[in-house]
């Protein structure tokens, strides 16, 4: 339990990090792209953040190949590192006004260097948490990867809550916005700290073999690899529509109150938290495959009324109740995201092929979800991006379909 704790420490810091950018992008949008309106200032930032999505393949490769090689403990260490360096450089940029163009591209490059290190944080964490699991409830266990995960996001928003009463709007715009990346970056130091303690996981006969984080060794799994891209595509895009852009959604096209928009999600998030190992246990006991199938049909035909009741309501209440119901299907997917592709490959390979699979459906769908939804918006077509959700929530569902239960015959059943 000692070892779970330790690992997703530093997880809910490398999320909080990486999330507190989207929940505090209303503020600072206009201090880096001052230019244009709400849902153009919105549109740059939304493309930034998807921009820290397109490293995370790399992240998945590089921490990946140094897991298989070096040991998960290791790549874990580094990466809770790089994201602190990321979040000082946010914290103490210089905006539009002081340095122009270049503030936009600092911004750029700070969040690619923050999606290389989560890219490389979940394969990794991932694959730790499975190991270290007891084996007849490994979902149960492996399920506080997403605990943390939502943790992360929770506290961002908890944050995000804290200061809005604190601090004026006026006071949140011009150096607000820049406390909860200094903060992030203090917690990914304690986060350095406590994994320092962890108990290695992978063998040293495992990370001595020839394939061992390699491509060639990935490539005799290439079914399962994209497979396990497939079904996060929709896992991710879903995942991502109801949490980080979902406070923006409320704002921008339900024409909610920022702070009760914050409110509403802040508790949101924490339901959908103590939810997933609930949804953890429910797999040990029905097993993976099924929860997948019901994640893909429960998201393909609940998407598009959701998010159209989410599109007029009024009552911050009956917000709070469609939020719950979105992420209870989500659920089906999150709880056990981990387990199942870490369940779906041998050891040697097992960081690389997790953490890049994951990576390439969630930089293509997940990232760019908020893009994609402010795209349509813009476009005066916002409701096509509900039924875009649905369609890609229909392929994860056909693709789990076509493949095997892994709790049931994948490579951690016989591993203590």
């Amino acid at each position: 339990m000692f070892a779970i704790l330790g690992a997703s420490s530093g997880n809910l810091v490398e999320w909080f990090d990486f999330y507190v950018y989207s929940f505090c992008a209303i503020y600072f949008a206009p201090a880096f792209f001052p230019k244009g309106d709400t849902t153009t200032q919105l549109l740059n930032t939304a493309g930034v953040f998807a921009a820290g999505f397109l490293m995370r393949p790399i992240g998945g490769w590089l921490f990946g190949r140094i897991a298989d090689k070096h040991g998960r403990k290791t790549s874990m260490m580094i990466s809770v590192l790089m994201m602190c360096g990321g979040s000082l450089m946010i914290a103490f940029l210089p905006t539009y006004a002081v340095i122009g163009t270049a503030a936009p591209f600092l911004l750029l490059v700070a969040r690619l260097f923050q999606g290389l290190s989560v890219g490389g944080e979940y394969g990794t964490s991932a694959t730790y948490m499975s190991e270290v699991a007891p084996k007849n409830n490994r979902g149960f266990f492996a399920s506080f990867q997403y605990v943390t995960l939502i943790g992360g996001q929770l506290l961002a928003v908890l944050v995000l809550v804290v200061m809005q009463q604190t601090l004026s709007n006026e006071e949140l715009r011009s150096w607000g916005w820049r406390v909860p990346f200094v903060l992030g970056a203090c917690g990914a130091l304690i986060a350095l700290y406590l994994r320092k303690s962890l108990t290695e996981t992978a063998t040293d006969e495992t990370r001595k073999k020839k394939e061992a984080g390699t491509f060639a060794g990935l490539w005799k799994h290439k079914r399962a690899f994209f497979t396990v891209v497939g079904f996060t595509a929709g896992g991710s895009l879903m995942f991502y529509t109801f949490t980080t852009y979902m406070q923006k959604y409320l704002v921008n096209t339900a024409g909610m109150d920022a702070k009760t928009a914050s409110a509403v999600m802040t508790g949101a998030l924490f339901v959908y938290m103590i939810l997933q190992p609930l949804f953890g246990a429910l797999s040990d006991k029905i097993g993976r495959r099924n929860m997948m199938l019901l994640f893909g049909a429960l998201g393909t035909l609940c998407t598009v009324p959701i998010l159209h009741m989410l599109k007029d309501v009024t009552d911050p209440y009956a917000a709070f109740g469609l939020a719950i119901l979105a992420l209870c299907i989500v659920s089906f997917y999150t709880s056990i995201s981990g387990l199942i592709k870490a369940e779906m490959f041998p050891p040697e390979v097992r960081a690389l092929c997790v953490g890049l699979s994951y990576a390439v459906g969630n930089a293509i769908f997940g990232g760019s979800a908020e893009f994609v939804a402010l795209s349509f918006k813009a476009a005066g077509m916002e409701s096509n991006f509900y039924w875009y959700v649905s369609v890609i929530c229909a392929i994860a569902l056909l693709i789990t379909f076509c493949m095997r239960d892994p709790s049931k015959v994948g490579y951690l059943k016989d591993e203590d």
